[in-house]
């Protein structure tokens, strides 16, 4: 059985696009994607742990109103 594993910030970025965010922007502190009218922040940390990787997929579950199970993640 698969587990969440940590998450680079690059590979993070592209599984977001290919889930349908725009290309991410700079911000003040932060880069942002945006999905729709929602935008989400993007930490600037090089690899994401697994509690922050997991934290952020919730927000992202939240923006396109689905679910992505461990499988889907890991075949983006």
């Amino acid at each position: 059985m698969s587990r969440w594993t940590p998450c680079k910030r690059r590979e993070f970025i592209q599984k977001l696009q290919e889930l349908g965010l725009a290309d991410p922007f700079s911000g003040s502190k932060h880069q942002f994607m945006i999905y729709h009218e929602y935008r989400l922040t993007i930490p600037s940390n090089d690899e994401y742990s697994v509690p922050q990787l997991r934290m952020m997929i919730r927000e992202v579950e939240e923006i396109i109103d689905r679910q992505i199970t461990l499988e889907q993640w890991n075949s983006l």
